[in-house]
């Protein structure tokens, strides 16, 4: 009963989840401006299910309001993603749409901040989408019946502020649980022993990657160009436009360059270093990392906090320089097969790779942090790689290309085949434990509802408070 209540609390979530994104992250989704609990002067006629309607508020929560043709827009933009609407009532959209504007309120409530400068770095990465799919700036301004891009911009910078302070606080609920491994045994010990979870087939792989010698005359090129565009900039250029137009970063590159960090995000130690050491408004040195060579630009110091812009350029890769490293990385296979040492002591002596080297390649799954890859939801790229590889087998040397466009060869092996089994404490943990942490997350979200809606201001009128809702929006 404790697993079909949690598989139950898990479609619950996840029903939110997908409706959440497509609703917070979707670029053509409609927001409402903040006004106060006033009554609309005159009512707008809309077409819903085929009759006609007075299109009105609905609900207000705080200073947020929702329409009823909110909640046909909603159906219309998951539809034209593709998703089926036939099982969610209008009562469950409209509970979604509560929560969605009750997590903005509060993040206002608690002084989360998101800056102007974040909020025109998310428009851009989401109108250059929607103009490579539409194929106009002005068809996406027609599309939303505005009369000019300016009015547009205006209108689209609330719709992704309020979308920015309602994930940034369900985000600070969900970062705030924590479960310690007493909590995981004793979620799974409650679990009926017929009603274990089955978890599918997985296996372990390991890397041996060997990175190209860059020259010292191609990375000076590249310094020299950094260096170039620097000048440019203290010259008066603007950065953003610079990087746009020379970032070899996907990640920010359309985005004008733009990060927000602090010492404790996953950047790599050398660009935090930078980041941290500059003033604002001042451009940096170039600099190496991993990969490449970058400059940052410091738009702003919040605190802890930096708003920066950078640009990425990685020197191009010689053919001389790629066959010398094919040549390196097929005699260390040879090595492998001829049993004179094992993958992972060539890994550890050999690899170009720091995340792996130092445990023999294993990679990790970036999903799950744990060693093991779920067939089905393996990569499909490395599954390619391995699917046809048998035990102890090695790989022949594979030219990998990754996101930034930088090359490096790699072997491959399979180290661990675990077949498909009922769930095993001692062999399962860490797939327990993001089990258990998920139930706590979703009581910790349910209670968080709970509490909030009591101390807010929150009206719903009309039909709507006939619904069933699953949060106690209308207080009784």
């Amino acid at each position: 009963m404790l697993l079909k209540k949690l598989r139950i609390k898990t479609i619950n979530c996840q029903f939110v989840l997908t409706i959440s994104f497509l609703l917070l992250f979707n670029p053509l989704t409609r927001a409402q401006e903040i006004i106060k609990d006033t009554v609309i002067a005159k009512p707008v006629v809309v077409k819903s299910n085929q009759k006609q309607k007075i299109d009105g508020i609905i609900a207000t929560v705080g200073d947020y309001i929702i329409l009823d043709s909110d909640i046909d827009k909603s159906y219309l933009e998951i539809s034209s993603q593709g998703g089926s609407v036939k099982d969610i009532s209008r009562c469950q959209m409209l509970g979604k749409l509560l929560e969605d504007k009750l997590y903005a309120h509060q993040a206002i409530q608690d002084s989360i901040i998101v800056s102007d400068a974040e909020v025109k770095g998310m428009m851009d990465e989401r109108l250059n989408y929607m103009v490579q799919q539409i194929g106009d700036i002005n068809k996406v301004v027609q599309y939303y019946k505005k009369n000019s891009v300016e009015e547009f911009r205006t209108y689209f910078a609330d719709i992704l502020k309020e979308q920015k302070l309602a994930s940034e606080m369900q985000k600070k609920i969900i970062d705030g649980v924590e479960i310690t491994p007493e909590e995981v045994r004793n979620f799974f010990k409650k679990i009926p022993a017929n009603e274990l979870p089955t978890f599918g087939a997985e296996m372990e792989v390991a890397q041996i990657v060997v990175e190209p010698k860059v020259s010292k005359e191609d990375k000076q090129k590249v310094i020299d160009r950094l260096n170039s565009i620097k000048k440019d900039v203290e010259d008066g250029a603007s950065f953003a436009t610079k990087a746009v137009l020379y970032s070899q970063d996907p990640g920010s590159s359309s985005n004008g360059g733009y990060y927000k960090m602090t010492r404790k995000t996953p950047f790599v130690k050398e660009f935090k270093d930078v980041a941290f050491s500059l003033q604002e408004g001042e451009v940096s040195a170039p600099f190496e990392t991993t990969f490449g060579f970058h400059i940052i630009k410091i738009d702003k110091i919040k605190g802890q906090e930096v708003e920066l812009r950078h640009i990425l350029i990685a020197p191009v890769v010689s053919e001389d320089a790629l066959k010398e490293a094919k040549e390196r990385i097929t005699a260390i296979r040879e090595k492998i097969v001829d049993k004179k040492v094992t993958f992972a002591e060539a890994a550890r002596a050999d690899s170009d790779e720091k995340e792996t080297r130092a445990n023999g390649g294993a990679l990790i799954n970036p999903n799950t942090q744990d060693t093991r890859f779920e067939l089905t939801k393996m990569d499909p790229t490395l599954y390619t790689q391995v699917s046809n590889l048998k035990d102890t087998d090695v790989s022949q040397p594979i030219l990998n290309t990754d996101d930034k466009g930088k090359k490096t060869y790699k072997l491959i092996t399979v180290t661990n085949r675990i077949e498909e089994h009922i769930a095993d404490y001692g062999k399962d943990y860490i797939k327990i434990k993001d089990l258990a942490l998920k139930e706590k997350q979703i009581n910790a979200i349910a209670k968080w509802f709970d509490e909030k809606i009591k101390e807010t201001y929150i009206k719903i009128i009309g039909e709507y408070r006939d619904c069933a809702f699953t949060n106690n929006w209308l207080k009784k």
